[in-house]
């Protein structure tokens, strides 16, 4: 097995990454004080990282994810699957306080991308 770490991402995403958490934090903390709604802050905010629990094991290399990990932590790890939730508050399939929710999911991937983390190989390493 080989190691591999963190791949250097540009400078410039990672600005614009970190700018975009920024101006979600700013959003989840006015809706959730509108709403009245802060179980998905905690909920959708932690819970990509839950597939990291699910990829863990023996015989793998430092930072390497298990392969079985690999497709629901990339799922997870998309900025679509947040827009798909607020898409749905927007259609009133879901409650308005799952916006919240949504914020709170995108935050996660556009903060994970700020501090160099993007999605993985099938073999489980960060792709270059």
């Amino acid at each position: 097995m080989t190691t591999t770490t963190i791949a250097p991402r540009s400078t410039t995403g990672r600005i614009a990454y970190a700018t975009l958490a920024a101006l979600l934090v700013a959003a989840i903390a006015v809706e959730a004080i509108m709403y009245s709604s802060y179980w998905q802050i905690a909920a959708f905010g932690i819970g990509p990282d839950l597939a990291l629990l699910f990829g863990g094991g023996r015989d793998l290399a430092r930072g390497q994810l298990h392969p079985r990990a690999v497709g629901a932590y990339n799922l997870l790890h998309r900025f679509w699957g947040p827009l798909a939730l607020g898409g749905a508050v927007a259609l009133g399939i879901a409650p308005v306080a799952f916006l919240v929710g949504a914020l709170a999911w995108a935050f996660h991937v556009a903060l994970d991308r700020a501090m160099g983390y993007g999605l993985r190989t099938r073999d489980g390493f960060q792709r270059p």
